[in-house]
């Protein structure tokens, strides 16, 4: 009863409730004025043609464009106005009074702490011109730099990630910074929540973001004041509102903790229970993530107080939090790598380049991990491009959904990988959330970037670069024990889908870009 009453009253139903009545309202005063219809319906047409020839001549997405241009050319009248609303760049328009300005400052400010050493680059390109490329253009896009990798630690399960990630909250003493897409009350969370109040109370400082939109359902309104009064200081991302905000495409989906500048953890894992099959939702929870030790860490340090900044308007001393790593590791060095971030508001496509970048450049396999599978033409034609050229192209993807319709587009997609040699596995026991590329035994990227059209062109994502490191074959490992569980997918599968179905799904295909 307890759980009906917040569903009734909580506050993802109060926006929901709040939404609708602000578009009956516009339906409403449509209809009131019907007797003026004739300038109403010529205004929209005027409005919908100049939307639409934004649209055709932006340098958006081309599925993003049809997504939206369909429904403004079949209701004029309306379909602009929930462009205006709901576009992509709200975000920037709301957050930001001059863009141009943020980014120009932004840049003069991480020029100065973003230390791009030219010796490690040349010693990659000595070992691999390929990879110095792929490393380069992270480095120049993806507020990032190049690291020696010192120590790093897969997770083939959010179990292990929580453990490792316990262990080492516990031993926070300068500073502990959290950034997550989703945090929901629960065993995991209240665990974590403990003992960051007890690291608050032993002088270390405690910095939390959580998406707003992420956590709407998850937990209560204003809980970042509740935090704020605990000690912990907390910054909500993008918050939602009653007038006309209920949806925001750009999300922070990142997941990130930093601990004393020494330890950094990425991936798939949020901070709720059915992360770590305390609950179960969707069978098992497939998910996977990674600690990193040494100078690396210096990046994810750089990636959460960039966005802090922005987020409180405020100047940083990033510089304050950067450690010199004296730790004894297991190995000198371990390859290299480059933790980047991925935003939505430069226009650069960072993730679905790189990811682009791995295909092409495999001579081998390429193994993916998604939780969805919604891509475009582009990604679609480099899949099969690299299976006809005979590269072993494997993708794994969920059995049992977390998103109905999502899970049907993702489907609708198997077709044409398939019939270009691409092989589909679906992960029989659940739900998986992994989100992974590992190529050749040479490269790999782990981190928070979903195979979709949010995660590569609105959402804010991070990720880890890696090359030749122990963590690629650890990586690979999993992947081959995870096929023994999956169910391989198949043409005839694929060719006995009703006809009804397939005409559901090319609606939804339409669509995807803005599910």
């Amino acid at each position: 009863m307890k759980k009906l009453i917040d569903i009734l009253f909580g506050r993802a139903m109060i926006l929901i409730t709040a939404f609708f009545i602000q578009i009956a309202l516009i339906i409403f005063v449509v209809f009131k004025f019907q007797e003026y219809f004739f300038y109403f319906y010529l205004i929209g047409i005027l409005f919908s043609v100049l939307v639409l020839l934004f649209l055709i001549n932006s340098n958006k997405n081309p599925s993003y464009k049809i997504a939206w241009i369909i429904p403004i050319m079949l209701f004029p009248q309306l379909g602009w106005i929930f462009y205006a609303l709901f576009s992509s760049d709200k975000f920037s328009r709301l957050t930001t009074k001059s863009k141009k300005t943020y980014y120009a400052k932004n840049i003069e400010d991480l020029s100065k702490v973003i230390i791009k050493d030219k010796n490690i680059l040349h010693s990659l390109e000595k070992e691999d011109i390929m990879a110095m490329r792929q490393a380069k253009y992270l480095i120049d896009y993806g507020e990032s730099q190049i690291f020696e990798n010192r120590e790093s630690t897969y997770f083939k399960v959010g179990e292990d990630y929580y453990k490792a990630l316990i262990e080492e909250l516990e031993k926070a003493e300068k500073f502990i910074f959290m950034e997550y897409f989703i945090i929901s009350e629960g065993k995991m969370w209240d665990k974590i929540l403990d003992i960051l109040k007890k690291k608050v109370e032993q002088g270390v400082e405690v910095r939390l973001i959580y998406d707003d939109f992420g956590c709407i359902m998850t937990l209560p309104r204003k809980y970042d004041k509740y935090l704020e009064s605990i000690g912990i200081k907390c910054s909500v991302f993008n918050p939602a509102n009653l007038i006309f905000t209920v949806i925001y495409n750009n999300r922070t989906h990142r997941k990130i903790t930093v601990i004393d500048g020494k330890v950094a953890f990425t991936g798939g894992v949020n901070l709720a229970d059915e992360y770590i099959n305390e609950i179960v939702r969707f069978g098992h929870w497939k998910d996977t993530g990674i600690m990193i030790k040494g100078d690396g860490v210096w990046g994810f340090t750089i990636m959460f107080l960039n966005i802090w900044k922005f987020l409180r308007k405020t100047d940083e001393n990033f510089l304050k939090y950067k450690v010199e790593q004296n730790e004894n590791y297991n190995n000198e060095k371990d390859g290299y790598i480059v933790p980047f971030s991925d935003s939505p508001l430069d226009r650069e496509i960072v993730s679905s380049n790189v990811f682009t970048n791995l295909i092409n450049s495999a001579t081998k396999y390429v193994y993916i991990n998604t939780p969805y599978l919604i891509i475009d033409y582009e990604m679609t034609s480099c899949l099969c491009m690299a299976a006809k050229r005979g590269i072993d192209v494997k993708i794994v993807t969920p059995f049992i959904p977390d998103k109905k319709n999502v899970f049907e587009v993702t489907r609708s997609n198997y077709q044409t990988l398939i019939e270009s040699g691409v092989e589909i596995y679906e992960y029989t026991p659940g739900f998986v959330h992994a989100k992974s590329f590992v190529v050749d035994d040479k490269y790999a990227v782990i981190g928070t970037i979903n195979l979709d059209y949010r995660s590569l062109y609105l959402h804010f994502e991070c990720g880890v670069w890696i090359y030749k490191s122990k963590t690629i074959l650890d990586m690979k490992k999993d992947y081959i024990d995870t096929l023994e569980k999956c169910t391989m997918y198949t043409l005839d599968q694929c060719y006995k889908v009703s006809a009804l179905r397939k005409l559901y799904r090319s609606i939804l295909k339409i669509f995807a870009p803005l599910l």
